[in-house]
């Protein structure tokens, strides 16, 4: 059962096309990753989704309904959820406050924020450190807490944008387990990551863009042998590539 769908999406920045008649369906409980050279419209393609940017032409469907042109709140009140790759928690709030936030704010379920919050925490594991502020996180707790708010909103879908950039190898194992946990409870995940060896070890497909446009759809041992693949985005060392890292950039 498809959850998210894309149609024709197109946005133009002037005279640069940045997401180019792109097209995709995302099935219920289905993990997805997204991969890309430098500027081929990665981030731009979850602006368009997730409501920050509204599509020159095209449309987004979220279960069925069209939410092209909603506000990222509308959009989050239905059930889909982004983060970020570059972390902006309330810093004069503890990690508890903030998830409530999303829980309060941003959440379909209209049970107790604090005890949303709580769950989320645990669920990432920061809940003994809940009483604390942002300030005294690493990097990869930051992440974390930054999926934990994402999580207290009770999304159904959830785009994660680079949420395993910066961490060291034990947090990205630490990140790609999560992933894996969120999955297993039926959430739906959408992700950009330019650490290859995690986004495709926890995708069932991957879908890949070049020049703005969607290249090649496929499971991740396709994608890793597809010539366009290859030849657009990772040039000729394409087995070192995959198992290191394939996007150094934001988009």
């Amino acid at each position: 059962m498809t959850v998210l769908e894309g149609e024709h999406l197109t946005k133009n920045f002037g005279g640069i096309v940045a997401v180019d008649d792109v097209s995709f369906s995302i099935d219920k409980g289905e993990t997805v990753g997204l991969i890309g050279p430098n500027g081929a419209g990665k981030s731009t393609l979850f602006r368009l989704i997730s409501g920050v940017q509204e599509p020159t032409e095209g449309t987004v469907y979220l279960d069925g309904e069209d939410i092209t042109g909603m506000t990222p709140h509308e959009i989050c009140h239905r059930g889909l959820v982004r983060t970020h790759q570059i972390v902006h928690p309330f810093e004069n709030l503890t990690l508890a406050e903030n998830a409530a936030v999303g829980a309060q704010f941003g959440g379909r379920n209209s049970g107790d924020p604090e005890e949303r919050a709580h769950e989320a925490l645990e669920f990432v594991g920061l809940d003994d450190m809940a009483h604390t502020t942002p300030d005294e996180l690493s990097v990869g707790a930051l992440k974390r807490l930054e999926i934990a708010r994402a999580l207290a909103t009770d999304p159904e879908v959830l785009l994660f944008d680079e949420v395993a950039g910066g961490l060291d190898t034990d947090e990205t194992e630490a990140i790609v387990e999560l992933i894996r946990d969120i999955a297993d409870r039926g959430k739906t995940v959408f992700l950009i990551d330019h650490v290859m060896r995690a986004l495709m070890s926890v995708s069932e497909r991957v879908f890949v863009l070049d020049n703005a446009n969607l290249i090649a759809t496929g499971t991740p041992d396709e994608i890793q042998n597809d010539r366009r693949v290859i030849e657009a985005y990772l040039g000729e060392n394409a087995g070192d590539a995959m198992g290191d890292t394939a996007d150094a950039g934001a988009d």
